[in-house]
């Protein structure tokens, strides 16, 4: 399946039926009166965020969603149908933005939620509607409203529960393969990785999503590689893990590089909690990996666990401190209840 993030769609709502101008013609009635029927109202634009669905390919190859018109009004007092409504179906996590690509009107963040982004038109009144004691024949009615039109950008951003981070060819891929059913692409070239993959681990009878990411180069926030901006399907991630290559020969200009990237995207990505580990160990003889890993922990300023993809070892127990930190995450906060009594 081919995967897309971000698709910009062209939407218009159903314009309401105009109002009819008619008279009761029948024979013996010499004053039938007006009878006039409304018109119907416009169809509606509506997203809903459903279930099967992580990618927005299908709105590469179709941009423009119409709903229809309302009916317009007819004789004999009937009234116009009202349009149909158009649903557009986004997977969950996928955010609307405006035309300008920065003003947020929905996050879609809940299966079943619905969203109306354009509202049909009403319809005119006929002129039955306008018959009133001092005009018993009306001879005018209303047009239908108008429909909305605007230009909305669809950017999806993955739920998941874990973010993996790294440089190229750090092990992500294959940290995500040995712990879940996932099968991403693994090669020993950089950018293997050209659309994130999601994947469920299993751990403790319990479960958990983990996203893995393109990795990052210095000046992706400038364009560089693949750029950043598939850092977003990171964002709703409870914690990150940051995997550092042990086999590189220089693993603290690495660390930095991927925390510098992630204080220039900005938002709170930067400091969400993070879980670093010094992967591909079963490369490194002992005093190397005793020796960066050293190095790691004086930049990092904290806890540095080992780990290989290839052999999983140390796989479990950082699965464990991924559970902890993400129920940590979850653990809905308990109000303080205050046992003294109430004075006015």
């Amino acid at each position: 399946m081919k995967f897309l993030d971000l698709a910009k769609v062209y939407i218009r709502s159903g314009s309401g039926g105009s109002g009819s101008v008619s008279f009761r013609r029948e024979k013996h009635i010499e004053y039938g009166g007006p009878d006039g029927g409304n018109g119907g109202r416009g169809g509606d634009v509506i997203i809903e965020a459903v279930d099967g669905l992580n990618t927005l390919i299908d709105y590469r190859y179709q941009q423009h969603f119409f709903a229809k018109s309302g009916q317009n009004g007819m004789g004999k007092q009937r009234s116009g149908k009202d349009g149909d409504h158009i649903i557009l179906k986004v997977p969950v996590g996928t955010e609307i933005l405006d035309e300008d690509e920065e003003t947020v009107l929905v996050d879609m963040a809940t299966l079943g939620q619905k969203f109306k982004l354009g509202t049909g038109g009403n319809g005119g009144f006929g002129n039955l509607h306008f018959k009133t004691s001092l005009n018993r024949a009306p001879r005018r009615a209303n047009p239908g409203q108008a429909g909305i039109e605007r230009t909305v950008w669809l950017k999806l951003k993955l739920i998941a529960d874990v973010g993996l981070l790294g440089i190229p060819n750090a092990g992500k891929s294959t940290f995500l393969a040995a712990c879940s059913n996932a099968r991403p692409k693994i090669a020993d070239y950089p950018f293997t990785t050209l659309h994130p993959n999601l994947g469920v681990v299993a751990i403790d009878r319990t479960e958990f999503v983990v996203a893995d990411i393109p990795g990052l180069i210095q000046g992706a926030s400038e364009g560089k590689g693949i750029g950043d901006r598939f850092l977003g399907h990171v964002e709703r991630c409870a914690v990150l893990l940051h995997l550092v290559d042990g086999t590189s020969k220089s693993i603290t200009k690495e660390y930095s590089t991927i925390i510098t990237e992630l204080e220039k995207y900005g938002g709170d990505l930067a400091y969400k909690p993070k879980i670093v580990a010094l992967n591909k160990i079963d490369a490194l003889t002992e005093s190397q990996r005793k020796k960066k890993l050293t190095e790691l922990k004086t930049v990092a300023n904290s806890k540095v666990y080992e780990m290989s993809g290839v052999s999983s070892a140390g796989v479990t127990e950082i699965l464990r401190e991924l559970r902890k930190v993400i129920d940590k995450a979850n653990k809905p906060e308990v109000l303080k209840v205050e046992d003294k009594p109430w004075r006015p």
